[in-house]
């Protein structure tokens, strides 16, 4: 599955866990690490720049924090990034520079690239979100199968077993994901890919695309 392996989703220039992603071939393989390398990566990090607060939380000094957000260890909050009022960070988070965290918005073991926003009641849990990614008002990555078996990732042709049970979404770098759609546990979006609101989906999207609905999906002109 070349669309999906992290050199054809990413720039890992725009992302302070470049020294992780480079060590994998697939992004879901990163998710059970982000946990140990923010806490190796927190405590080499210029105290200059950044403001250890609490429990393994380093917040940069150029980011806006509301306070009235929550914001859980292990946790990397990136210069100029934005935590609005009520962000739920429960940990494992990297929060990349530039990013917006918006109102109610939760987030859970994740890894944010630099300029990525959830501005508006977004759920990000077990994902990675590429550089300038952005997901519109209400819409949710679902990270467990309604059946609980492990998630398994699928395009038209192969599938690729993750041996994960909580797995996300992988979006590609500036994927736009419409209001309120969800994306379902392995969902794969590959770079500059649209999303349509209100959408449900499943699967591997491949990069220059637009998703209309299962059965349609074009190619961006």
């Amino acid at each position: 599955m070349e669309e999906c392996k992290i050199c054809n989703l990413y720039n890992l220039n725009e992302t302070i866990a470049k020294e992780l992603l480079e060590k994998y071939t697939y992004p879901w393989e990163v998710l059970p690490n982000i946990n140990d390398f923010i806490l190796e990566l927190g405590n080499k990090l210029d105290l200059n720049k950044y403001d250890k607060i609490g429990e393994d939380v380093w917040i940069a000094k150029t980011a806006k924090v509301a306070p009235t957000a929550y914001i859980g260890g292990p946790a990397i909050i990136g210069e100029n990034a934005e935590i609005r009022h009520c962000a739920f960070i429960r940990g494992k988070a990297i929060v990349g520079e530039g990013a917006v965290v918006g109102n109610s918005t939760e987030l859970k073991n994740v890894i944010l690239f630099n300029k990525v926003q959830v501005p508006h009641y977004n759920y990000v849990g077990d994902s990675i979100l590429g550089y300038k990614a952005h997901m519109g008002a209400g819409s949710i990555t679902s990270n467990v199968k309604s059946d609980r078996k492990l998630v398994i990732i699928k395009n038209s042709k192969e599938q690729i077993e993750t041996g994960l049970k909580k797995v996300g979404a992988m979006l590609g770098d500036e994927v736009e994901v419409g209001c309120g759609s969800v994306l379902n546990p392995g969902t794969v979006i590959g770079k500059n890919s649209n999303i349509y609101p209100l959408s449900s989906v499943r699967g591997v999207v491949e990069a220059n695309r637009i998703y209309k609905n299962r059965t349609e999906i074009v190619e961006k002109i």
